[in-house]
């Protein structure tokens, strides 16, 4: 069995990942820059491409430019780090420009209901991914998968769902990730036909948290926090669901994930009212060396300049914010009915009975043959079947009492719990 050791190892690179990055110092030590990130470059590109003539819509010239300016003043990209976050732009302005262009060609899209949806927004590395991976298996619920959200145009069809050259492209491109970074499948899992939380569908506003987990770039997540609109992103996240199912791929509900949403809930009622809210819960210990251990190590392919430390003590400052703006607006927001709680230990020592318990929470349908699909999963994805992850506080230069103090209203809820 792997075992995923802690941060201070970082990812593995290959030889050529190594030699890309050797050849991009040299070119820059000569004066030439080649892997050079520049926004206006980006969009003109990306607008080439998708032949699109419309604005730049929402916050997505604006976003673009703060994260880009942020990760040259302060992620200190490598040379593939500078590659790939540049091709990344790119493809996502192209999917997001042509997503806009059919929506405009089409505005009865933007009428179609999205009715009850749900959303599992508990702190990361509290079951959220396996829980939405496993009633991602239930035929009533539909969520965005990750070739959609990758390559979203055109978008699919009853008969193009499973097989075609989105999918293909997708699973090619993560072959070749997987070939220069051996081991990233086994600190970061990606599948092109698994969902894909709503960190996939809020970079296309260039207004997402999503950058942050590739470098530290802490002026641009000061904006994203403190200053952007999250409304208006919520709004075209709405949009985007809109645009998937245009193409006759739909379900009883839409099944979404993201921890980030812990921040923006009355953002999130007010474009989904009828919404259904899941909310997962861990001590915080668990939390932050958790979180931190996994963002640590993407960073570090990206960059040379990966601190752990400070990776540890940014997710202890974000994530307490995060639940503490959550609680403020629960508190506030009285939707207490379409809010479940759910413990990890209860999830992760009986999945079924935490999953049948959902289901009787909200009065949804629970079929026989669904449970079977979700007793099939479990069987199929057992603990640990990617290998061990291995982290510690210390790793962080952090301490339990340290992130008791930092935590004590999430604590404080926990006891109550």
């Amino acid at each position: 069995m792997a075992i995923i050791t802690q941060p201070g190892l970082h990812i593995k690179r290959s030889s050529v990942l190594k030699g890309i990055n050797g050849f991009g110092n040299v070119l820059k030590k000569m004066g030439l820059d080649p892997f050079r990130l520049d926004a206006d470059s980006i969009i003109s590109k990306a607008k080439k491409r998708a032949t699109y003539d419309g604005p730049l819509p929402g916050l997505t010239e604006e976003g673009l430019k703060r994260l880009i300016e942020s990760i040259k003043s302060e992620g200190r990209p490598n040379p593939f780090g500078a590659m790939a976050v540049r091709a990344l732009f790119e493809r996502t302005l192209y999917g997001r420009f042509k997503v806009e262009e059919l929506l405009a060609a089409n505005p009865q899209i933007e009428q179609a209901e999205i009715k009850d949806p749900v959303f599992i927004i508990g702190m990361p590395r509290t079951g959220t991914t396996i829980l939405h991976a496993m009633m991602h298996k239930d035929p009533a619920h539909r969520s965005p998968l990750a070739w959609e959200c990758l390559l979203p145009y055109p978008p699919p069809t009853p008969d193009t769902f499973s097989d075609n050259p989105q999918i293909r492209r997708v699973r090619k491109d993560f072959e070749q990730l997987f070939k220069l970074v051996p081991d990233f499948q086994l600190k970061h899992y990606m599948e092109a036909t698994e969902p894909q939380e709503c960190l996939g569908i809020t970079a296309f506003d260039f207004n997402s948290f999503q950058p942050a987990t590739i470098f530290h770039v802490p002026s641009y997540m000061d904006w994203f926090i403190n200053g952007s609109d999250q409304l208006s992103t919520l709004r075209f996240h709405k949009r985007f669901l809109q645009y998937l199912q245009s193409g006759g791929v739909k379900a009883e509900r839409w099944l979404l994930k993201t921890p980030v949403h812990l921040m923006r809930l009355p953002e999130l009622f007010e474009v989904y009212p009828d919404a259904r809210i899941i909310v997962t819960h861990r001590h915080p210990a668990k939390i932050v060396a958790s979180t931190a251990s996994l963002i640590s190590s993407v960073r570090s392919l990206y960059s040379d300049h990966e601190d752990p430390a400070k990776t540890g003590l940014e997710q202890a400052n974000i994530w307490s914010l995060f639940f503490e703006r959550f609680m403020e607006s629960r508190k506030k927001l009285g939707k207490e009915d379409q809010i479940l709680d759910i413990k990890f230990d209860d999830f992760a020592g009986d999945q079924i009975g935490t999953v049948k318990r959902i289901y009787e929470h909200f009065n949804w349908d629970l079929p026989e043959e669904t449970v079977n699909k979700f007793k099939r999963f479990i069987e199929l994805n057992p603990k640990d079947k990617k290998g061990v992850h291995v982290y510690s506080l210390a790793d962080f230069d952090l301490t339990e009492d340290f992130i008791n103090e930092k935590f004590t209203t999430y604590i404080d809820f926990l006891s109550e719990l």
